[in-house]
């Protein structure tokens, strides 16, 4: 891994930019981590689509991660997005690749032996809506280090439904899954179909009102407390 730039220090996080690489593949990221004591846990952070690393919620939850639980944060650009975005690439062409979701499964893990690498073995969740539950769902169940998730806004649907539909039965973690009511994205039939094939009996859906950008900020507070709640002891 290597760090791009001086660590930024505010309110007690430091924020560090980093690039890693993956067959061949540049990891654009992000590592947020306490700024004067050890971290007491990692989380992975994946974005939605159109958006990038450094969002203004992946950014808020990060910085809420660090302060309220002392946890350590990281996030990477998916495929086709932020800095990894090439020419004109829009979210169909980013996940045209049939392999598209093994290889940012492939990206996650390594990065995160990376992280664990500098921080330590430590307990470990995921967090991701929209395009961050493609990415993340299949990487929640095929990677035993994370212990708790939070998931949403998506369902049996999308370039890579097909993997999602395997992946979900194999999650044998407390998982939470936020959906919005009124998405006009994802229909909402399709996204009580995938719930229903997560394996956990752990798990529990949170409906709200709403389009698909509308989850309330109460639910984003408490993603913070779900995942301290199985991780933290």
């Amino acid at each position: 891994m290597e760090l791009l730039n001086e660590p930024a220090v505010g309110r007690g996080v430091k924020e560090q930019m980093f690039s890693h690489h993956c067959e061949g593949r540049d990891i654009p990221g992000i590592l947020w981590t306490p700024e004067d004591e050890p971290a007491s846990g990692i989380i992975l952070l994946g974005h939605g689509g159109s958006t990038h690393k450094r969002t203004d919620y992946i950014l808020s939850l990060a910085r809420r991660l660090v302060r309220h639980h002392k946890f350590a944060a990281f996030a990477i650009d998916g495929p086709g997005h932020g800095d990894r975005i090439k020419g004109d690439a829009d979210f169909e062409n980013a996940w045209s690749d049939e392999n598209a979701t093994k290889d940012i499964v492939a990206d996650w893990r390594s990065t995160l032996n990376e992280v664990t690498g500098i921080l330590g073995d430590l307990p470990i969740g995921y967090f991701g809506l929209s395009m961050g539950m493609m990415m993340g769902l299949p990487l929640v169940a095929s990677e035993p280090k994370i212990q708790a998730a939070v998931l949403g806004l998506m369902g049996t649907w999308g370039p890579n439904k097909a993997a999602l539909i395997e992946a979900a039965p194999k999650i044998n973690i407390p998982v939470r899954v936020l959906t919005q009511w009124d998405d006009e994205l994802i229909p909402r039939d399709k996204c009580l179909e995938l719930f229903g094939l997560i394996g956990t009996n752990k798990k529990a859906m949170h409906i709200n009102p709403g389009a698909h950008s509308a989850v309330p900020p109460v639910e984003m507070k408490g993603v913070s407390d779900f995942l301290a709640s199985h991780l933290l002891h």
